[in-house]
């Protein structure tokens, strides 16, 4: 197939020139010059190109994997803290209201895992540290999500008001590893109505 390209030239006494010129494939462009050439080997991607745009895309998806699964684990370790430590702070409000208002101690010595006392009507009650919990008498103050690894009750009625002072550590249940979380806490009560 042929093709006709009419040069336009300024009329000054020329007449306009007709070429012919036939139309080549991409095919026949090889051959034919460098800058053909240079044509002919930029239409395609090389395999070099495709392994290295794969190789960038899967360390990518692996980092933001990573970060991924980071979050989570944060994310579930700070629950776990969150859990532990609203357990333990109930258990010592509610033995810290208790001994507050108690009218004595019952055989108050030295580090025990149980507290005896008179409660404000003279009634005799106890805090206790299970094998892996906090109990009030029988009733179980902590959750089975938490496990308590350790407890003591340092009881001091030679002082005037008479103290106890509590030390709780505990961790979640559930979580293992690099999730898992560990806390202790301690503090010291007084008695409010001592003799």
């Amino acid at each position: 197939m042929q093709v006709i390209l009419i040069q336009r030239l300024k009329f000054i006494g020329k007449t306009p020139r007709v070429y012919m010129r036939q139309k080549r494939s991409p095919l026949l462009l090889i051959g034919e010059s460098n800058k053909n050439k240079m044509v002919a080997k930029n239409k395609g991607i090389s395999l070099l190109e495709i392994l290295v745009v794969i190789t960038v895309f899967s360390i990518l998806a692996i980092l933001a994997t990573m970060a991924i699964l980071l979050t989570l684990r944060g994310t579930r370790k700070s629950e776990a803290l969150v859990r532990v430590r609203s357990n333990v702070d109930y258990s010592l409000a509610i033995i810290e209201r208790n001994i507050r208002n108690a009218e004595s101690f019952i055989n108050c010595g030295s580090e025990t895992n149980a507290i005896s006392y008179l409660n404000e009507n003279g009634i005799s009650s106890s805090f206790t540290c299970g094998a892996d919990y906090i109990a009030s008498g029988s009733a179980r103050l902590t959750s089975e999500e938490v496990e308590v690894v350790s407890c003591s009750f340092i009881c001091d009625d030679s002082t005037s008001p008479p103290s106890v002072e509590i030390s709780i550590g505990a961790r979640d249940a559930s979580a293992t590893g690099i999730e898992g979380v560990q806390m202790t806490t301690s503090t010291k009560i007084f008695l409010r109505t001592y003799q």
